[in-house]
């Protein structure tokens, strides 16, 4: 997940699509089923340790959803302290928990332009060379996983913004812009021979400039024989994106023929563009939007459906409730009962 300075959406309003209208324009029914009973792929959830603490969540998370993604907890900034040691208690406890109720669980981010803690920052070259170091992080932290993790988000958020090329980092100024990337799929793969190893980007949907340029990388990775096995689609997305828009990228990202994840999925009302629009008709297109991206994912290739993540499930604990405390992005409420959205999603997962 990006800096919230950088989640500027650029989706622009029009009429109401056909799509999830039903899930929409119905009371959300009682009976619901849970969500990754329903799916015929892996349905997953966000989480922070903290969350397990919480019993209601917990037990939503038990019932929902099959695997989990440590929300922020497994990057740079949760592992790596200062002095250069790695903290592992917040990471080790959210994979304990997955195992203990037959979860999945993704790894994220190994790498991150947007993080260059400062242990790399004045590391001491005379002692440990910097690619060494580098490839000491991803063995220590994907090794500590082999075997518990279905896949890592290798590298995250690699393409520009505006799509012209790659972004600048730490780590592309010591080890190369295309060189940093190709070196952390290669080392993931030797530290856990068995996960997939995913891209992960977002604004896909949003930027088709982006999107090219992202599927470039992708398919130079693959000529490279870096181990690139899948892709993943963060789809952080405002109520008024453009319906067509998530159909149109999720067909453009099938082309490679790799399993596709999408990997951090919600719906701000907020953040529409449109601030014409009443709350009602955006929490419309809210539910809208979710039914979207189900039949977009519903209509891959099953052995491209790599999972499909929820970033969170409640209100209450998005990122997005606590940027802006009106927002109400998740598919089920403060409370955990589901709203339009969950509907849309159950919809569109027994349709496919």
């Amino acid at each position: 997940m990006s800096d919230v300075s950088r989640r500027a959406v650029l989706g622009s309003s029009l009429a109401l699509a056909a799509c999830g209208q039903k899930a929409q324009s119905q009371p959300v029914p009682a009976d619901l089923p849970p969500l990754k009973t329903i799916a015929p792929f892996r349905i997953g959830s966000s989480v922070q340790a903290l969350h397990l603490d919480d019993p209601a969540l917990a037990a939503l998370l038990r019932r929902q959803v099959n695997q989990l993604t440590p929300e922020w907890q497994m990057k740079m900034e949760y592992i790596v302290q200062p002095d250069g040691s790695f903290r592992f208690d917040a990471p080790d406890r959210i994979a304990a928990f997955a195992a203990a109720h037959g979860m999945a669980l993704l790894g994220h981010v190994l790498v991150w332009y947007a993080q260059a803690p400062e242990a790399f920052e004045r590391l001491d070259e005379n002692r440990v060379s910097f690619e060494q170091a580098y490839r000491n992080y991803i063995l220590a932290v994907a090794g500590r996983y082999r075997g518990k993790v279905m896949g890592w988000d290798v590298v995250n958020e690699a393409v520009a913004e505006d799509g012209d090329g790659w972004r600048t980092s730490l780590w592309s100024r010591r080890l190369g812009d295309f060189e940093h990337i190709a070196l952390a799929f290669r080392t993931a793969r030797e530290a856990d021979p068995g996960a997939t190893l995913l891209l992960n980007d977002y604004n896909l949907e949003y930027m088709p400039r982006k999107r090219a340029t992202f599927l470039k990388l992708a398919e130079r990775l693959l000529a490279s024989g870096a181990p690139l096995t899948g892709i993943g689609t963060q789809m952080h997305v405002a109520a008024d994106i453009r319906p067509g828009e998530i159909t149109t990228m999720m067909k453009d990202l099938a082309s490679l023929g790799l399993p596709i994840h999408l990997s951090e999925l919600d719906v701000s009302l907020v953040r529409s563009d449109n601030k014409l629009l009443g709350r009602a008709e955006l929490e419309r297109r809210q539910a809208r939007t979710y039914g979207e991206a189900a039949e977009a994912f519903m209509a891959l290739p099953q052995r491209q459906r790599f999972a499909f993540t929820l970033w969170g499930l409640r209100d209450k604990d998005s990122w997005l409730k606590k940027e802006n405390a009106s927002d109400a992005p998740a598919p089920f409420d403060d409370a955990g009962r589901p709203k339009p959205g969950a509907a849309a999603l159950v919809e569109a997962f027994r349709r496919g």
